[in-house]
């Protein structure tokens, strides 16, 4: 053991104010190997499935291991050198926080290792970040001074999360609020907690901040804000980084430290959880007639990606009388070593798929790792993501509410329209990309007068009307198993084949493919212009070689990029919300006429020298 020592490092490369070895440790908490005895003591909260990525010195550092070849232990506490504080805090770097909005999310790297991403998301940064979003919830809620705001803070199994919670805190308590901690949790709770009525849990507080980054990588991490108004929107999230701007440049090392101080003072921890699980469980055992256990006789199966959504099967299905033998992945584990928690990723539907076909299971569910994506799979291994489960819900929700509109994103095949309209007799509305756009537009919708119960995108985000237009993976799989136990108590036997019956009839391509073409911002081509500009230049020349080719139809209605039908397919090329690339999505009857679609584009965007077209190139040459 002597030749492995915790090696507590000062940092030789400053980034963002950061230690390079310990990330989430601003480079003023650092000591040297020399700065012994440790004068200043700090013990953080335990983290849910406790483990953290640190650096360990046995001949070599973490930064010199191959990536995720990293060792795990249990937290210890961190201590602090004895140095004298100075009123200015000369190394903060400074940051581009505009660079972190993505959307109406948050996004940034919290984690060093991977070569080509600095660390974005320090300890100081988060910290201001959290006490602008206290500063703009105080002016939205007109703050009472007798009575201090209370916001909630949870965080999914990312190894960056406990640091990142402890630093969100201390922002909030730093603008007067006080924190109530839940820990592990998903996202969909987190909004829950400005809905729930219960002052037991501290409920309802006035504002919740989720620490996730989704299905990225382990290195990244991210915030969503919410309040009970839903989440918060992109010119909401532009507001809060440019208050964080002001905050950040006036930090001092005494205020840093009073923060770390005084944070315990208005902090508190509640299991939430508890509570939102405790509602699931409710709204299946409602629609089956208040049957204790509903689910009593189906095997059902989850695959958490170790994310934060081991609960399920524990906390959901169990008490609904389901055997839940088989399930996988579903202890924390911010490394996500078996698979990409993602309802999208083909690795991650195979590992649930074969999980449900081993075990004989009547379902299986699989959710991202924040728990608002979720997918399902049913016994005979069928998948229901992407445009199936959209059909499933739309065909779920039809049934409760006839003739409602159903609004999705922009990438959903014409086959699903065909089915939504045609077999169920619903409306299909389909609008951008962006979970947040879907949401928005059915609120929108609803407030016109057109009826809509449903939101829903190819990624799996889903939300409906009757639970506050949250995107709720878990609540979308209730729904599912409402379906499940409704059918049990009408007598209705053959387990999830209710559920295949109900998409029956949903025509689906034979080839789907989706490319992303890059636009290179240094390329003379864009003339000092932005890739949005030179983007929206190339959609304009694509839309106008559409419209003089007399096989190829532009959609009658369309809300993003150029949508095409021909050859008995379509295409749609957009320009991603956030990222230089478009991306190309094409859906055709056969590999033959999807080539055709794609050298309809290709001869369209060849003209731009910026917009590397490799991927679409190598589809039509080698098909």
């Amino acid at each position: 053991m002597a030749a492995t020592v915790l090696n507590v490092i000062v940092a030789k490369n400053r980034q963002l104010g950061t230690n390079e070895y310990y990330p989430y440790q601003s480079s003023r908490d650092c000591c040297s190997a020399a700065a012994a005895p440790y004068n200043h003591h700090r013990n953080l909260l335990p983290f849910h499935g406790g483990k953290t990525l640190l650096a360990w010195r046995s001949g070599i550092s973490s930064m010199h291991l191959p990536k995720y070849q990293t060792a795990f232990v249990k937290r210890p506490s961190i201590y602090y050198c004895n140095a004298a504080l100075s009123t200015a805090v000369p190394y903060i770097d400074k940051v581009d926080f505009m660079k972190l909005q993505n959307g109406s999310d948050i996004r940034g790297v919290a984690v060093p290792g991977v070569e080509g991403e600095p660390v974005t998301l320090t300890e100081p940064v988060t910290e201001a970040i959290a006490a602008a979003f206290s500063a703009w919830l105080s002016e939205k809620k007109k703050v009472d001074a007798s009575k201090p705001l209370k916001v909630s803070v949870g965080h999914d199994s990312r190894i960056s999360a406990q640091v990142l919670q402890d630093a969100v805190s201390r922002g909030i308590a730093s603008a007067g609020l006080d924190v109530v901690q839940y820990g592990l949790a998903s996202t969909p709770a987190m909004f829950n907690s400005t809905l729930t009525e219960d002052e037991a849990f501290l409920c309802p507080v006035d504002g919740a901040i989720m620490i996730t980054a989704s299905h990225l990588p382990y290195n990244r991490n991210g915030f969503k804000f919410f309040t009970n108004a839903g989440g918060l929107g992109k010119a909401d999230i532009k507001n809060i980084l440019e208050r964080a701007v002001d905050i950040y440049n006036s930090f001092t090392d005494e205020g840093l430290m009073k923060s770390k101080r005084e944070a315990s003072g208005s902090l508190k921890r509640v299991d939430y959880m508890t509570v939102y699980t405790s509602d699931l469980v409710k709204a299946v055992r409602k629609a089956a007639g208040n049957i204790e256990k509903p689910l009593e006789g189906f095997h059902v199966v989850v695959d958490a990606g170790n994310g934060a959504g081991g609960f399920f099967a524990e906390k959901v299905l169990q008490p609904l009388g389901a055997n839940t033998s088989g399930s996988q992945f579903l202890e924390p584990d911010g490394m996500f070593p078996n698979h990409i928690p993602n309802p999208e990723d083909k690795t991650a539907m195979k590992a649930i798929t074969q999980a449900v076909l081993e075990n004989k299971a009547d379902l299986g569910i699989i959710f991202d790792t924040d728990v608002d994506r979720s997918a399902a799979v049913d016994s005979t291994g069928r998948e229901f993501n992407r445009n199936r489960l959209i059909a499933l819900m739309s065909a779920i929700v039809l049934e409760e509410h006839p003739g409602t509109t159903i609004v999705t994103d922009s990438v959903t095949s014409d086959g699903l329209t065909m089915f939504i309209e045609n077999k169920l007799g619903g409306k299909h509305h389909r609008f951008k990309r962006g979970y947040k756009n879907v949401i928005d537009e059915a609120v929108r919708l609803n407030s016109v007068g057109e009826e809509s119960h449903l939101a829903i995108e190819t990624s799996g985000h889903g939300a409906l009307k009757e639970n506050h237009w949250l995107d709720d993976g878990a609540y979308l799989m209730v729904k599912v198993l409402n379906k499940l136990a409704s059918a049990r108590t009408a007598g209705i036997a053959g387990g999830s084949k209710v559920l295949t019956d109900l998409v029956e009839g949903l025509q689906e391509p034979r080839v789907a493919v989706e490319l992303r073409l890059k636009i290179d911002q240094n390329h003379p081509d864009l003339k000092g212009g932005s890739f949005r500009e030179y983007g929206e230049a190339v959609l304009k020349l694509l839309e106008n070689h559409v419209e003089s080719d007399p096989k190829l139809q532009k959609a009658p209605v369309n809300y993003e990029g150029v949508r095409v039908s021909g050859f008995g397919g379509w295409f749609l090329l957009r320009l991603s919300l956030h990222d230089p690339v478009l991306p190309l999505n094409f859906e055709a009857p056969s590999h033959e006429d999807a080539v055709k679609l794609g050298l309809a584009v290709a001869s369209a965007v060849r003209e731009f020298p910026a917009l590397d077209t490799s991927a679409l190139d190598k589809f039509v040459q080698t098909s």
